[in-house]
């Protein structure tokens, strides 16, 4: 029971950190858009992040998964 709880913490801690870790890149991108988008938060640019983001997600999913797949082998 003992190295359960120590595993499922590791987890959610390491979990926690990725989440802060996302955030602070979403913060970064945010700021690259307006930069490059003169009007700062229009509905394009915020389109076209959700876009970017959502696609550069799936490419890391896919990758991650592929590496836990030899990871198990």
């Amino acid at each position: 029971m003992k190295v359960e709880v120590i595993e499922k913490l590791a987890s959610l801690m390491t979990a926690a950190f990725g989440l802060i870790a996302a955030l602070a890149w979403n913060s970064a991108i945010q700021e690259l858009f307006k930069r490059y988008f003169t009007s700062g938060g229009t509905i394009i640019a915020l389109l076209v992040y959700a876009v970017i983001v959502t696609i550069i997600a799936v490419f890391a999913a896919i990758y991650i998964g592929k590496v836990a797949e030899k990871a198990k082998e």
